[in-house]
């Protein structure tokens, strides 16, 4: 009896500390096989309401972006909308280029709704400042290297 305690609670006590660290928002790497794992966690502010949620996509590789049917996202989290932030963390990623397209998705449907050609959602990219048809977003503009635990802030445009 006590060794199967003793192994439930191996089992549980990674998740408990798990749960803590995220509440936290600590940093930490991991080895996966031989190569260094890290996190990644992407915040935006300034939302203009908080009904719906946040879709953050991670992408990591060329001519993903642009993504309007998010169907090409290396991995997706969805945020809850508190103070006019939302926040996620990206655990496991191996070193290299990384792209984050967020949707403050209003109405929670999982896509850029569209008033006559412009989004009526707030959309933004890493990276980008603004967005106008001279400066439209793709992979190349928005990557970053991921080579340790990075903080990432996102500026949500509304149009």
């Amino acid at each position: 009896m006590n060794k199967y305690f003793a192994g439930v609670v191996l089992l549980i006590l990674p998740l408990c500390v798990a749960q803590t660290g995220g509440q936290r928002q600590l940093l930490q790497s991991s080895v996966k096989g031989n190569q260094q794992m890290y996190s990644l966690i992407v915040s935006v502010n300034k939302l203009r309401n908080a009904k719906g949620q946040v879709q953050f996509s991670l992408y990591n590789k060329k001519r993903t972006i642009p993504d309007q049917y998010y169907k090409k996202y290396f991995r997706q989290l969805k945020g809850k909308i508190i103070n006019g932030r939302s926040t996620v963390r990206f655990q496991h990623l191996p070193k290299g280029r990384y792209a984050v397209n967020i949707l403050h998705d209003e109405n929670n449907n999982g896509k850029i709704d569209k008033g006559f050609i412009l989004p009526v959602e707030g959309i933004g990219f890493s990276n980008f400042q603004s967005i106008a048809l001279r400066n439209r977003p793709n992979f190349k503009r928005a990557c970053f290297e991921l080579k340790g635990n990075m903080n990432k802030s996102v500026k949500i445009i509304y149009f």
